[in-house]
């Protein structure tokens, strides 16, 4: 039985803002690489076709690091990244939602998975 809900979320001045349709009941992903330990991001990769951007594709900016294949994409008004778009390895296209970002999710009640980035 999935559990797939539609969720919204946002940056912190609510310029940019979307809607993903996500099952929660598996494990979000925290990650140490160089971004995201400072980011402090727990994310939940959902295909793009589950993504749907609202407002906001005007005050987005991109930066790419390492191999440049994921797009950290944050809001330039207040500097908030609530989601990145990337591809899976097959070259599906998928969206990395920052759980802290989504309206009405309580990250400390997930379960979570630990990806090892930094090593990679």
């Amino acid at each position: 039985m999935s559990a797939t809900k539609t969720y919204t979320g946002s940056c912190h001045c609510g310029a940019v803002r979307y809607e993903a349709d996500m099952d929660l009941s598996g494990p979000a992903i925290t990650c140490n690489c160089s971004m995201c330990s400072r980011m402090g991001s727990v994310l939940a990769f959902v295909p793009q076709t589950q993504f749907r951007l609202l407002s906001g594709e005007d005050v987005l900016t991109d930066y790419q690091f390492n191999k440049k294949v994921v797009h950290h994409l944050f809001c330039s008004k207040c500097g908030i990244r609530s989601f990145a778009r990337g591809a899976m390895p097959d070259g599906t296209p998928i969206a990395a939602v920052n759980l802290r970002c989504v309206d009405g999710v309580d990250v400390s009640t997930l379960q979570t998975h630990h990806y090892d980035g930094k090593n990679m």
